[in-house]
């Protein structure tokens, strides 16, 4: 066990190995999960925090796209090499690819953008929910079941997560639309920096955007011989807002098919307002389908 904050924020934080050979790679720890595999959200993150390296301080990531290629291993290093493919006048594009044992895991593109004025809306917060206080939280919901999955998700993830629904880590949900919506926010305070704040948006997106189209046929992730994995995830940041601070996390599946399913997902402040939008295609299969 450890401090999930802590190895949350020492995994973001990535060391210049391509500095004496003026290479923009940089190298990050894999966190510990049950099964094995790197939480995308992690390799996500990191891979943002390696291209943010490379761009002017007044340029802000405004969306990000990314392949997942291979399952990354947690007792192994990940290194990133950041090709700047393009600087202009307003905008800087990177790509990331992110490496272990030679291979890519990770292939991620973004797009940077200085401050600029222009036409602003936005949809609104969806209304009367109940407030997360109100909700329980993983911990509280799982934190009696010796499982090393239940345990991890109820003591060893750096956001607090709250179903608005009923959640679907145990069989037996009787609402099969194909839509939630979640509460989070880190467990701790995180520095006062945008940058980070706007990397560990990408890391807590990645946590439940498949869930939707489980819930649309009934499943859980306790289902026998459930296997769910992102295939890609693509991320528009809209404003600033802090992670560490209660935010909404509304999602919806509009399709499903072939093993593959899509969710949507819109990310705002407590105050309504419109920080991010996720879109992220996953490999979801069980044995009777």
């Amino acid at each position: 066990m450890t401090d999930p904050l802590a190895g949350f924020l020492a995994a973001l934080d990535l060391t210049d190995t391509g500095a004496r050979t003026r290479e923009d790679i940089f190298t990050g720890p894999s966190q510990w999960m049950p099964g094995g595999r790197v939480f995308g959200g992690q390799v996500l993150a990191q891979s943002l925090v390696a291209a943010t390296r490379t761009v002017p301080d007044d340029r802000s990531v405004h969306s990000m796209h990314g392949y997942f290629l291979r399952p990354g291993d947690v007792e192994l290093p990940i290194t990133f090499s950041v090709d700047r493919i393009h600087d202009g006048r307003s905008f800087s594009t990177r790509r990331t690819q992110c490496y272990q044992n030679g291979v890519p895991i990770l292939s991620m593109i973004a797009s940077f953008q200085d401050a600029d004025s222009g036409l602003e809306h936005a949809v609104e917060m969806p209304a009367n929910l109940p407030d997360p206080e109100s909700l329980p939280s993983a911990a509280e919901v799982l934190g009696r079941i010796e499982h090393p999955v239940a345990r991890f998700w109820a003591t060893q993830r750096a956001f607090d997560i709250r179903h608005v629904q009923e959640p679907v880590y145990f069989p037996g949900a009787t609402d099969h639309t194909p839509k939630q919506a979640v509460w989070m926010k880190a467990i701790g305070r995180l520095p006062d920096d945008p940058n980070l704040h706007r990397a560990a948006l990408a890391y807590a997106s990645d946590y439940v955007i498949l869930e939707p189209i489980m819930r649309a046929h009934g499943l859980s992730w306790a289902a026998p011989g459930l296997k769910a994995a992102s295939l890609d995830h693509a991320m528009w940041w809209h404003r600033d807002g802090r992670v560490d601070e209660w935010l909404l996390y509304e999602q919806a599946s509009p399709a499903a098919g072939g093993g593959r399913g899509l969710s949507f997902g819109r990310i705002f402040a407590r105050d309504g307002t419109l920080l991010a939008t996720v879109g992220q295609e996953g490999m979801v299969r069980v044995p009777t389908v």
